[in-house]
């Protein structure tokens, strides 16, 4: 037969082991670079964009559109990259079970 309360309890801690993992996460950050470090951007584990640094050289105001699309790399880079850090991070305390909202 289950012991709830030591059911309970298990659940109770690991809870408690993935909030805690939950701020660890939000204190991280993680750099992408593109177009041969010509566009850098920083994502923190809130998948806020927190630095975006482009290289003078990478302005050419004939092209536009290829800055934007450097932009757009480096920031979707960066937030895939969390995201994959995220998942590990959870799923080492979770044991790969999916939980919504996490």
């Amino acid at each position: 037969m289950v012991d709830m309360k030591k059911l309970m309890k298990q659940a109770q801690k690991a809870q408690l082991e993935l909030n805690r993992v939950q701020e660890e996460i939000k204190t991280l950050t993680y750099d992408s670079s593109v177009g041969g470090g010509a566009v850098k951007a920083t994502v923190n584990g809130s998948l806020e964009l927190v630095s975006l640094t482009i290289d003078p050289s990478a302005v050419d105001p004939d092209d536009v559109e290829m800055l934007q699309d450097l932009v757009c790399s480096a920031v979707n880079e960066a937030l895939r990259g969390m995201n994959e850090i995220s998942a590990q991070r959870l799923n080492a305390v979770t044991g790969g079970m999916g939980f919504p909202g996490f």
